[in-house]
């Protein structure tokens, strides 16, 4: 169950996040989001406030990534699937893509698993973050049909081939695979009285494609329970999933940052980034409505 801390405007739910290892993960794909997610909270005076509780996947009590590091498990993957529909957010290391592509291993059944359950429950927003190579899990489980999405730089051209292998098994919609630090989809937003203060529109797109837009943080995830809200978001592909890919290790930590931002405020990603001493570098949203 969701604990809830106490601010003057009302509870806040803490937002409880998935994660989905694999044998031979890379290492900075799932320690660079947790430490983001660790760090944020609803009121960055009160750290009581903690916005997200983080539970971790495997099919081992023990899962070791590449370079040697064993992360303990809190749930098994039979446990991940009898409990999915608590979660609000799945989060998807990337790492020894080829072993797992080949044997059609976890975490792809729990990618598909997570995105089906959106469309069939779409009163609850959820959100789908995949971490560099991550993405291509998600291609192969065929989640990204008829989206935007990036991958390691190094990758693109392997993505493309995933990508479009799964539209061949699926429904032949194309995935558009983009350069960039991170990619967006489904994002819900307040565009705000002055578009040009919103911290999440670039200045300009050199491609023409839309500004990127978030929506502001915890009183739109607030509303986001609203029947209107509710609604809207069946209306989207995948039932409204927010799905979100990053490009390399550091991009990781721009769309958690995002991620935060999104979902709880602007001012909890920037504390976040200032603890870290990082520059958050944005990313693009390609499609969203305004709730």
């Amino acid at each position: 169950m969701s604990a809830i801390a106490e601010n003057p405007e009302g509870p806040n739910e803490v937002i409880q996040v998935l994660f989905a290892l694999h044998p031979k993960f890379d290492a900075l794909h799932f320690c660079n989001p947790f430490e983001v997610l660790s760090y944020a909270q609803h009121n960055i005076h009160d750290s009581a406030t903690k916005a997200f509780e983080c539970t971790v996947a495997a099919a081992a009590p023990g899962t070791t990534s590449s370079s040697g590091m064993t992360i303990k498990a809190d749930i098994d993957y039979d446990e991940a699937y009898e409990r999915l529909s608590e979660f609000d957010v799945l989060i998807v290391p990337g790492g020894n893509v080829d072993a797992v592509l080949k044997s059609q291993a976890e975490p792809l059944g729990l990618i598909k698993a997570f995105a089906d359950l959106q469309k069939q429950d779409f009163h609850k927003e959820r959100t789908l973050l995949s971490i560099d190579t991550g993405s291509l899990f998600c291609a192969q489980a065929g989640v990204l049909q008829g989206l935007a999405a990036t991958t390691h730089p190094d990758l693109y051209t392997k993505m493309e081939i995933v990508c479009k292998d799964a539209a061949r098994r699926g429904d032949l919609e194309q995935t558009d695979v983009m350069e960039e630090r991170y990619v967006v989809n489904n994002a819900r937003f307040d565009l705000g009285e002055k578009l040009e203060e919103n911290p999440f529109v670039l200045n300009k797109r050199p491609d023409g494609r839309r500004m990127s837009i978030a929506r502001k943080g915890s009183n739109a995830w607030k509303e986001s329970k609203r029947r209107e809200s509710i609604v809207r978001r069946g209306s989207l592909r995948l039932g409204g999933m927010r799905v979100i890919t990053s490009g390399g290790v550091a991009s990781g930590l721009d769309a958690t940052l995002y991620l935060v931002a999104a979902m709880v405020s602007i001012e909890s990603a920037q504390e976040v980034a200032r603890i870290l001493q990082y520059t958050w570098i944005k990313g693009v949203t390609v499609e969203g409505i305004d709730v």
